[in-house]
């Protein structure tokens, strides 16, 4: 009989607060922060400091789990994640709910943007292209490509019709997605260009790079008339007031350059929501905070400085300086005429402050909504699992929240289980933290040095760390404090292991010593409480450092990984030297003893697991585990079964009687450095590089070493198929360098087995049809006997069978789908188009269907003479249906604008509106009024400085 086991699958995780890789940004509400954790999306609760919701995908799509790479939010509740393998999910934030998955990238997305309205999306790639999404329609629009490199930041202006990319092959692209092509190519930076932004009102647009100032431009919109204007000043207008025609195309006009306070370079350059401040972050620990100042001021400040050095020119009082003050006030008389090209970037962007912090800096997000007693509030990601939020004033920043307790600062160096299974501990660079097990929340964090390896004492009170400068550090749970410091060892403690039913543990360390050491519970003189106390009773030297140290469940034999790539058994009792097992040619880094005491496992830096027999210390089997060093060991209690981890982010499931690899459980991001398994083996935790925590549940479900075997198999075929589809050693076309357009999908597994399901279902539904004209025609001879409909057909006519396959595809596929469809059989879909059409749902389907198959088949469908009646149909009913949908609509629109004036009329909405209409009114001729009076006065100083300068001359 066939051996069953039973599946482990994920379950959880925990311990991660935000990525180093990816983003964090605001919702739409300001009240929550988006914040990636790996494969997961965090929604964290900012006043609160907690995560409310945990957006992740399904668990159903089985393989290794990717990484968020990027996030972006709409002006809705609608959030954008992009991920390691070019994927983008849209996820709706009050739901909690996956609303689409888009494919279209072949590498990972790098850059995401929503329009102002939230229906358009586009997204950047390290594939160096660009596609825009209908986030409506849930389909890919087009694809634009033209950069040379991977793209880093874009951003939509004029309303969503344009769009800006920058990218690390220097350049900044302007596209216009109205007529989906690259309109201007703006170089001048020296390095490359890693963020763009555009302040709200569209009137500057800002590039950070590794050099050493940020660079801005001003932004050229088109108004209705076909006229073009820049909102700022700094544009040059011709004599007639007209543009070249070089001029007509150029959308963004350099303005300027500010220098930059570090020397790192830019990572990200944001706008606030009202555009009065700009943040840019740099590779570092520092965020520069730049104050924007509004037209008039700006003017003014720009005045300020015209006339402060007109001022230094008139104090020297020599006839050449005094006429050389008149041509400087003719010039600048040329220049107030023109007063636009007067301001320059100083005047606009002043440096405010530079905030601060204790680590590196991985992204920033400005909240949406502007504090009361503030200029912004701004939140940080640190590169040490940490979220950092910010209060922005005029003349300080102050720090108002940090979460920091969810996770480790570093690497997540060992994790052990109590005795009931009930807490778990983890150890770090600087801290212990003890969590619920079952839940994944962290209960207690103490601080402590750097922990190698643990252990949680019986009934859950105490526990021991192992530290790597030699302490071992006792833990009072209770409390959540470090009770007592022991100088243990003179090198670091690699390795601490458990006696059993005995109350002592060994510890093994770099100082070549082996010790044992015994807990009691006493009262120190001076101490009003009991504390538990250690002390060392036996010490065993080695030759050389000792890595792990394991005792057999009978506590007969302790076991002693060396460096030199050995492992020696001794007596426990009398610590005489039994054993000697060799044979891996790195040195043993984890090992394991069975419950049963007859299997020793030790994994090795060499990749390579050795299964032991503890009898006579005979190699039962040396098995490759890992593709890199194998990291920790551990057999199930009661079994012969085991888990492996290694640095290659595996955790690996084995048989050690049958020498079987059982299951691979991916998950990990990040080399994976420690596992813990329960008493009962119902579940596993791991510790890992990437900062989390996983636990690993046993379920019901039994599963066959063959078919795993099987499975295994088909997975590489699948993944030899997934390589087939973009073939690396094919020549890549030369890209034109005004960019190009293509198709935003891209050929997956799914678009081909949706291809094979339609191509099923025409060849079903055509003998259906078949044998219905076979019945007709038995019928009217008078032979009928009774027609027995297909079973597989689900009781549907074949028309609706076709339809009902084509519908099950997701939109977003739908267009590679179809380009997989050979002539033959596009030509019978076309055939059934005309009885789809009567249906009002279908006809966008329709519509899509026919454009996509004219596109692709245009050639051949002209010189097909069976294929012209069909489109002589088509063309006759598809436009009158068209118009009826958006003669519907319209008419739909209009009713519910009607709706809303009744609205409107019964409540004070109106009145509500003219008095933000009145506010506007009234801040306009504020603003006419100071611009007048600063007029003014700039021609009372003129006239001064002119009866001046004649006085001057009357003199001399």
């Amino acid at each position: 009989m066939v051996k069953a086991y039973l599946r482990y699958e994920p379950a959880a995780a925990f311990g991660v607060i935000v990525s180093v890789e990816s983003n964090i940004t605001y919702d739409s509400s300001g009240k929550h922060l988006l914040a990636p954790a790996l494969e997961k999306l965090g929604v964290w609760h900012v006043r609160q400091g907690v995560c409310t919701k945990t957006l992740s995908p399904s668990p159903s799509s089985r393989g290794p789990s990717l990484a968020v790479t990027y996030v972006a939010s709409s002006s809705s509740s609608l959030v954008a994640s992009g991920y390691a393998d070019g994927s983008i999910r849209i996820w709706d934030c009050d739901k909690g709910s996956c609303e689409t998955t888009l494919n279209g990238h072949k590498g990972a997305v790098t850059a995401l943007r929503y329009n102002k309205v939230g229906s358009l999306l586009a997204s950047g790639s390290k594939d160096n292209d660009i596609i825009l999404w209908d986030v409506v329609g849930e389909t890919g629009l087009f694809r634009l490509r033209g950069h040379r490199d991977q793209i880093t930041d874009l951003v939509f202006l004029d309303s969503g019709k344009k769009l800006v990319s920058s990218s690390k092959d220097k350049f900044l692209r302007v596209w216009d997605l109205e007529t989906q092509h690259c309109m201007q190519i703006v170089s001048g930076h020296h390095s490359e260009i890693w963020s763009i932004d555009v302040d709200p009102d569209e009137r500057y647009l800002v590039s950070g790079s590794a050099d050493l100032e940020l660079r801005f431009y001003n932004v050229k919109h088109d108004l209705s008339n076909g006229e073009s204007v820049v909102h700022v000043s700094g544009a040059e207008i011709g004599d007639d007031g007209e543009l070249s025609t070089k001029n007509k195309w150029e959308v963004l006009k350099h303005f300027g350059e500010i220098q930059r306070q570090s020397k790192d370079r830019v990572a990200t350059v944001r706008f606030n929501k009202s555009g009065n401040l700009l943040a840019c972050q740099v590779a570092g620990k520092t965020v520069e905070m730049f104050r924007v100042l509004d037209e008039t001021e700006s003017k003014r400040k720009a005045k300020r400085r015209l006339n402060r050095k007109k001022e230094k020119k008139e104090k020297k009082s020599t006839k050449e300086e005094v006429e050389t003050t008149e041509n400087v006030e003719a010039i600048h008389g040329t220049e107030e005429t023109g007063s636009i090209s007067v301001v320059t970037v100083p005047d606009v962007f002043k440096l405010l402050q530079t905030v601060r912090t204790s680590k590196k800096i991985c992204s920033i997000s400005f909240c949406p909504i502007t504090p009361k007693n503030s200029l912004a509030s701004l939140a940080l990601s640190l590169n040490n699992n940490l979220l950092e939020f910010y209060s922005i004033e005029s003349g300080a920043s102050t720090k108002t929240l940090a979460i920091e307790l969810q996770g480790h600062r570093s690497d997540v160096r060992s994790v052990t289980l109590s005795s009931d299974n009930s807490l778990l501990m983890s150890t770090s660079h600087n801290a212990v933290k003890i969590w619920n097990s079952s839940t994944g929340s962290c209960l207690r964090t103490i601080d402590s040095g750097y922990g190698l390896c643990g252990l949680i004492l019986p009934h859950n009170k105490y526990a021991m760390v192992g530290t790597k400068d030699g302490k071992i550090e006792i833990i009072d749970i209770g409390s959540g404090t470090c009770g007592e410091i022991v100088e243990g060892h003179g090198g670091s403690v690699r390795s601490i292991a458990t006696i059993p039913n005995g109350n002592g543990f060994v510890t093994g360390s770099a100082d070549h010593d082996v010790k044992f050491w015994e807990y009691q519970i006493k009262q120190k003189p001076g101490q009003d409480s009991k504390r538990l106390t250690i002390s060392n009773v036996r010490t065993m030297k080695m030759n050389d450092d000792v890595l792990v140290v394991a005792v057999s469940p009978d506590a007969k034999y302790v076991a002693v990984a060396l460096l030199d790539c050995t492992v020696k058994v001794f007596f426990m009792d009398s610590l005489k030297f039994f054993l000697s097992l060799y044979g891996h040619k790195l040195p043993v880094l984890c090992m394991d003893i069975s419950s049963d005491g007859e299997l020793i496992v030790t994994g090795s830096a060499d990749k390579n697991m050795r299964i032991w027999g503890l009898d006579f210390g005979d190699c039962h089997k040396s098995i490759f585990a890992h593709s890199d060093s194998v990291m920790a060991v551990q057999f199930v209690c009661n079994t012969h079964y085991m888990f492996s981890a290694g640095k290659d982010r595996l955790v690996k499931y084995w048989d050690a009687d049958k020498f079987e690899l059982l299951l691979t459980l991916e998950g990990h991001l990040a080399d994976v450095w420690c596992l813990a398994i329960s008493n009962r083996g119902d579940f596993v935790v791991t510790g890992s590089h990437d900062r989390s925590i996983r636990r690993w549940d046993r379920t019901e479900e039994p599963f066959f070493i063959g078919e795993e075997k099987e499975k295994r198999l088909e997975e590489m075929f699948e993944a030899d198929i997934d390589n087939a589809f973009e073939d690396r050693h094919v020549p890549k076309e030369e890209l034109p360098e005004e960019g190009a357009v293509a198709l935003a999908g891209k050929k997956t597994r799914e678009t081909l087995t949706a291809t094979d399901s339609i191509i099923d279902a025409l060849d079903v539904a055509e003998v259906e049809l078949k044998r219905l004209a076979e019945h007709e025609e038995e019928k009217s001879r008078g032979k009928a006997a009774e027609f027995l409909p297909n079973m597989i057909m689900l009781g549907l006519s074949p028309s609706d069978y076709v339809l009902r396959a084509l519908s099950n595809i997701s939109t977003n596929d739908l267009e590679q789908t179809l380009l997989a469809l050979p002539f033959s059989d596009a030509l019978k879909l076309l055939s059934y188009m005309k009885d789809w059409t009567s249906n009002p749902d279908k006809v966008e389907l329709v519509c899509r269907i026919v454009t996509v198959l004219l596109q692709t088949h245009h050639s051949q469908l002209i010189s097909t003479p069976s294929a012209r009646p069909v489109l002589t149909v088509l063309k006759e009913i598809l436009y009158a249906r068209v118009k009826e949908c958006k003669d519907t609509l319209g008419f739909n629109l209009a009713a519910m604008d009607h709706l809303k004036q009744l609205m409107a009329s019964r409540s004070d909405a109106l009145f509500r509106d003219a008095k933000s209409k009145l506010l506007e009114i009234r801040s306009q001729q504020s603003k006419r009024l100071e611009a007048s009076t600063e007029e003014m006065k700039t021609e009372k100083r003129k006239k001064k400085k002119q009866k001046k300068s004649t006085d001057m001359h009357v003199w001399s």
